[in-house]
């Protein structure tokens, strides 16, 4: 079943941006494998890839504003795949939590293993090289600045970052506090300090010094 679901999956994918495409989907199953193989309780594997593979199918669709919500649009969608490939209903159920509660700003907290996992799996791919990576072609995607020395991120008050360095520091760097699992937050702590680094070298370099 999970090869039906994932052939279906990445239609969805077609013509995403590189900030949510399917190459993000295949860093997300790996990281949500080791913090399967390494969590203290028992995690159901299968509806962990299950959510995995099915989490950003309707990112494109926020992305280009055909919805508010990819997550809920997401999950309820899931059900209608899930079916169509002969998943039950404990399944569906159990995978479309874990859908709903991925998203970095809804108010939805993972009350399961699988959806802690997923959860955590995702947030860990921003959190690296390659999350900065994505920030910024996200931010080129939507038009917005790389930087504005005249919106601080202290002054800043937006949920997102008015800029992208300003997400880099208001988002990523909140990542660590909101992970759910042990694992997790040992991964983590060597991307946060990549991070930092990062913005170390960016405020060295933002105004062109050498």
């Amino acid at each position: 079943m999970l090869e039906a679901v994932r052939t279906r999956a990445r239609t969805y994918f077609e013509d995403a941006p590189p900030a949510h495409d399917w190459h993000h989907v295949q860093r997300v199953e790996t990281l949500a494998e080791t913090l399967t193989e390494r969590h203290p309780e028992p995690v159901d594997e299968r509806v962990v890839r299950l959510a995995v593979v099915l989490h950003d199918i309707g990112r494109t669709r926020e992305d280009h504003g055909e919805i508010d919500d990819h997550a809920q649009w997401g999950a309820q969608e899931a059900g209608t795949i899930l079916r169509d490939c002969g998943a039950d209903a404990e399944t569906i159920e159990r995978v479309q939590h874990c859908i709903r509660a991925h998203r970095y700003s809804n108010d939805v907290e993972p009350a399961t293993p699988e959806a802690k996992v997923v959860a955590d799996a995702d947030d860990l791919d921003a959190l690296v090289a390659v999350g900065i990576a994505r920030t910024f072609a996200h931010g080129g995607a939507i038009g917005s600045p790389i930087y504005d020395p005249a919106r601080p991120v202290t002054e800043d008050d937006t949920d997102a970052g008015a800029t992208q360095y300003n997400h880099v520091s208001k988002k990523l760097l909140e990542l660590p506090a909101r992970l759910h699992t042990d694992v997790g937050h040992d991964l983590a702590i060597d991307r946060v300090a990549f991070v930092r680094d990062f913005l170390e070298r960016f405020d060295r370099e933002v105004d062109g010094s050498v």
